[in-house]
């Protein structure tokens, strides 16, 4: 029997060039590991309103959520997702951490050197302009 796939969703966050990556703390699932801020879809939401709700219950921020830019889909053995990454157009409110113990504005160029959660790995490739063929 296939196991179920999960919806996720994520955000790049972007400001003066940088993007916003996020460290889970150390309990749970990807503990410890730098991520693109997200969560997992409630029944009867959107990908678009479940980010956003994501963003507001782990940080405090209402986000206005613009296109989809990237899709990945990983197998972390346990479970499989189904990675959907936004762009994020607007942020409103002061950052307050809940499931993370910090957040950085990163250069591009500098994703990959970050310990990042496996699924985002994909996404970074491509915002870096490091895509892998």
């Amino acid at each position: 029997m296939a196991k179920p796939v999960i919806l996720v969703t994520a955000a790049v966050m972007m400001r003066r060039g940088k993007i916003l990556l996020a460290r889970r703390c150390d309990h749970g699932h990807i503990n410890g590991k730098w991520e693109f801020p997200g969560g997992k879809l409630e029944a009867g939401e959107t990908p678009e309103e479940c980010l956003a709700r994501e963003l507001f219950e782990e940080f405090g921020i209402r986000a206005t959520v613009g296109p989809l830019i990237a899709e990945n889909c990983h197998d972390y053995g346990e479970k499989a997702i189904r990675l959907l990454v936004f762009r994020i157009t607007r942020i409103r409110g002061d950052f307050v951490l809940t499931e993370h113990d910090a957040i950085e504005w990163v250069l591009p160029a500098k994703l990959l050197s970050y310990d990042l959660a496996p699924a985002d790995i994909p996404v970074a490739q491509i915002l870096s302009g490091k895509k892998k063929d």
